[in-house]
Order: C-alpha cells, then sequence, then structure tokens
C-alpha cells in the first residue's frame, strides 16, 4: 500500500518541479532558466534534480513507514505474546457476572408471581391454610431453583471451556504454542545446512590431525613411566622443528622482501617533449626529426602537438628545399604568398603552371590554424592523415 504512495508523491514533486517556474513567469513575470523551452530538458538531464526528487518522496513518506512499522511490529507482538487470549480469560468474569445478575432477575421475578399466588390462595382457603400451603412451597422452590442454576452454571462452564479449547488450536496461537511449533524455512534449512557441513569438516581435519600426532610413542631409554612433557618425547621434538621450520620461512621471506625493496630500480630514460608552444620555430630541428617527433607523439596520445610537429616538419621540409624563409615573426599567410611568389617563378612555370601546389598548401596551413588556434578536436586518425600528407607534398616540390 506505501508503494502507490510513494509513487503519488513523486509524480507530484515532479509536476510542481516542472509546473512552478512557467507559473512564476506567467504571474509575477520571474524569468529563470527552468522558465525557457529548454530549461525543461536541463532539469530532465541533471541528476542533481532526480535525486533531490527521490530524497523528498522518501523524506515525505519516511515518518509513515516508521509508524506502520512500528504498529505492524505491535500488533505481531501482540499475537505472539499472547495478548489476545489474556483478553478473552479477562472477559470471562464480566461475562459470568452478567449470566449471573440475568439468572437473579428471572429467579425473583419467578418469586413474586409465586407469591402473589400464595396471597390469592390465602384470601381464599383462610389463614391456616395458607400458612401451612407457604411454608411447604416455598422451600420445594428454592431447592428447584438452586438444583437448576447449578447444573445451568455447569453447562455453561463446559461450553465455555470446548470454546477456549477449539480457539487455542487455530493457526495464529501456534507461536507461543510449544506441542505445535511453525515449520522451518527455506532459509532455517539453508542455515542448519551450513552448520553442518562447517561442522564435518571441523571433525575430518581434527581427525586428521589426530591421527599425525603420535600420543604412545616415545624414544626414552629406560622403562620408567612417562610424566608428562619430557626432553625424549618426539612430540616435544617435532614441535621443535616445527616452530624452527615457520620461523626460518619467516626470516627467509623477510629478507627476500628487503632484498627486493634494496634492489636498485633503473629508471626508463623518457625523452622529454620539445618546445612546441608559439614561441619555437621549425627551424631548430630538420625536417626528418620533426616528422619523428609527430610519430612518436601521436603514440603517446599527445594529437595536438604531433599536429604541430608535422606542420613544423611542413615549413622545415620547404626551408630546406629554399621555397621560404622560416622566421619567429612571420604568420602562415606570409609563409604562403612566399612559397606562392617563388613556385610562379621557377622554371618551369612557363611550361607547366600547377597551380594545385599552392592550393593544397593553403589547405594544410588551414587545417593547422583550425586545431592549434581554433581548438578544433581531432582524432588519431586525422593526426596520421595530416602527417603523410605533408611528407606527400614535400615529395611533389
Amino acid at each position: 500500500m506505501l508503494f502507490p504512495l510513494w509513487i503519488a508523491v513523486w509524480l507530484n514533486g515532479l509536476i510542481l518541479a516542472i509546473v512552478l517556474p512557467q507559473l512564476l513567469h506567467s504571474i509575477l513575470g520571474v524569468n529563470t532558466l527552468l522558465s525557457t523551452q529548454m530549461g525543461i530538458y536541463a532539469l530532465v538531464q541533471g541528476s542533481a534534480f532526480w535525486l533531490s526528487l527521490f530524497a523528498g518522496a522518501w523524506l515525505a513518506l519516511d515518518p509513515i513507514v516508521k509508524c506502520t512499522f512500528a504498529v505492524v511490529y505491535q500488533y505481531l507482538r501482540s499475537r505472539r505474546e499472547g495478548d489476545d487470549l489474556r483478553g478473552l480469560l479477562a472477559s470471562l468474569p464480566r461475562e459470568q457476572q452478567k449470566k449471573a445478575q440475568m439468572i437473579a432477575s428471572n429467579a425473583t421475578g419467578g418469586r413474586v408471581v409465586t407469591g402473589a399466588l400464595f396471597v390469592l390462595a390465602t384470601i381464599l382457603a383462610g389463614l391456616s391454610l395458607t400458612a401451612t400451603a407457604r411454608a411447604e412451597q416455598v422451600p420445594s422452590a428454592r431447592s428447584t431453583t438452586e438444583t437448576s442454576g447449578n447444573s445451568a452454571r455447569e453447562a455453561r462452564i463446559q461450553i465455555l471451556r470446548q470454546a477456549l479449547d477449539q480457539e487455542s488450536q487455530r493457526a495464529i496461537y501456534r507461536w507461543h504454542d510449544a506441542e505445535h511449533p511453525s515449520p522451518p524455512t527455506w532459509f532455517d534449512k539453508l542455515i542448519v545446512k551450513i552448520g553442518h557441513s562447517i561442522e564435518q569438516a571441523w571433525n575430518t581435519l581434527w581427525n586428521f590431525l589426530r591421527k599425525l600426532w603420535p600420543r604412545g610413542l616415545s624414544l626414552s631409554l629406560g622403562n620408567e613411566k612417562r610424566g608428562g612433557w619430557q626432553l625424549k618425547d618426539l612430540r616435544l621434538w617435532l614441535t621443535l622443528v616445527a616452530i624452527l621450520t615457520l620461523v626460518a620461512a619467516g626470516v627467509l621471506f623477510w629478507l627476500r622482501q628487503r632484498r627486493e625493496m634494496a634492489s636498485l630500480s633503473i629508471p626508463l630514460a623518457v625523452a622529454p617533449i620539445p618546445d612546441l608552444s608559439d614561441s619555437a620555430a621549425a627551424s631548430e630541428r630538420s625536417e626528418d626529426e620533426w616528422f619523428a617527433l609527430a610519430s612518436r607523439l601521436e603514440g603517446e596520445g599527445e594529437l595536438r602537438f604531433a599536429l604541430r610537429a608535422a606542420y613544423f616538419g611542413l615549413l622545415a621540409g620547404l626551408a630546406q628545399r629554399e621555397w621560404l624563409t622560416i622566421r619567429r615573426d612571420r604568420t602562415n599567410r606570409e609563409y604562403l604568398n612566399e612559397f606562392t611568389r617563388r613556385w610562379r617563378r621557377r622554371p618551369q612555370a612557363a611550361i607547366e603552371a600547377r597551380t594545385e601546389i599552392p592550393e593544397k598548401l593553403r589547405g594544410s596551413l588551414r587545417q593547422f590554424d583550425r586545431v592549434w588556434y581554433g581548438s578544433h578536436a581531432v582524432t588519431t586518425e586525422g593526426v596520421t592523415t595530416y602527417r603523410q600528407n605533408q611528407r606527400e607534398f614535400l615529395n611533389h616540390v
């Protein structure tokens, strides 16, 4: 019954969290992030909202849950301790008193009627006959009433005892009935089975150890009787050997651990990453060194630095082929303009223009600018392709 109530509280909190910002915006004109269309999506995607919603529903229902547990516990405890039987037995004297009052009232009414008849008989028969008749009839009526009352009382007591016996045989009263114990559950059977298994394993181990322990064997030289632990007893020597073995094993283990801790660790020589900041220049290394560095940085996961190393390799290769001059104060646009001018002035330009070469260089420089200065995401495949394209470009020029 508590689960539907918990779901109702949770749904009310969800509806309130979604509708309240809209009401504040429409009634009071309060603009918040939650009053916008994207605010609801941001609210639903936030983990803090769901955690606070669940926590609020739990705090709202926690007192109810605890009160329910307390009521159920007290009810089951009263049934287990037999409070219902005590209440039933406590009500028996009141029921007997009520029945006795009813019987006494009936007997009093009968005596009144009998007295009236006697008065009428007295009037009719006379004073002497009335006295005699009353003396004979009153004791007989009393004896008859007492006999019938005792028999009825015994019958009611027997009926009440039978009712109590039948009531005590019900299943709900077997909690406190030693003759009708409750059947063990599957968990009780599992616990008993585990206990038997542990006890059996322990007995097996103990019997095995007792077989290994010689009791009557002794290396005494004379025929004197053994009295406790002696120096010539085999058990004493076995115990000493076992203790010395354990001590030797502990010392060897300690020495080995100490030797391993004292052994010199050879540090791995890891080459530091060179300076690839904006102040670095491509003329500091050769073309092959830059591309080797780009390959190493790509393997280490430094993708942006690997792309910059490949870019420096491109500039170093063009400088080695005398297509441009590297300076720290020059930009990529200036490098592109210088390369384009020299490319157009080459001797083969009159025969073969090949305008796609400057365009390829332009694309390479733009791709580098997007990643390095524009902070665009780059993947390992993208860095590998960029490095290979720069090598192919240098082979064509």
